[in-house]
């Protein structure tokens, strides 16, 4: 394990319910791997939908985007405590198969390139081997006290 909860805790601003980051497995400069444990008490299942809890695709793209940030924050910004990454486009989402409570969310996301304030990344989630979401991105990295 590379970084726990706490330590993501300390990189992002992301807090529960929508820290959709439990665990970094591998990290370098362009890459990183995460995981999301989905469990049965998260509560976008209380309506999404009630009685076939499905996570939604919109939070498997936002979980990706966090896990970006992570790497992004940890290996290239110049100031990561006054920095915010925001996203400026999703391109090509695709999400290939449900996910559930129960399962482990197992996420790659790697920096592609790289553009004034800007990066593009892409990445993919899988559950038990079997990809259920893919995407490219485009983020903004913008001073936090601009904002």
């Amino acid at each position: 394990m590379v970084m726990n909860i706490e330590e993501i805790k300390k990189v992002i601003p992301h807090r529960y319910p929508f820290l959709l980051v439990d665990r970094v497995t591998e990290l370098d400069d362009n890459r990183i791997v995460t995981i999301k444990n989905v469990t049965g008490n998260e509560d976008f299942f209380n309506g999404h939908f009630p009685g076939l809890p499905l996570m939604p695709g919109v939070l498997q793209v936002e979980a990706m985007a966090q896990s970006g940030c992570i790497l992004f924050l940890t290996r290239h910004a110049q100031d990561p405590k006054n920095t915010t990454i925001v996203f400026s486009s999703i391109n090509k989402a695709k999400f290939r198969r449900p996910v559930v409570p129960g399962d482990q969310l197992v996420m790659e996301t790697k920096l592609v390139g790289f553009r004034r304030q800007f990066v593009t990344l892409n990445g993919k989630a899988t559950v038990d081997g079997q990809v259920c979401c893919e995407l490219d991105a485009t983020a903004a990295f913008v001073p936090t006290d601009s904002l």
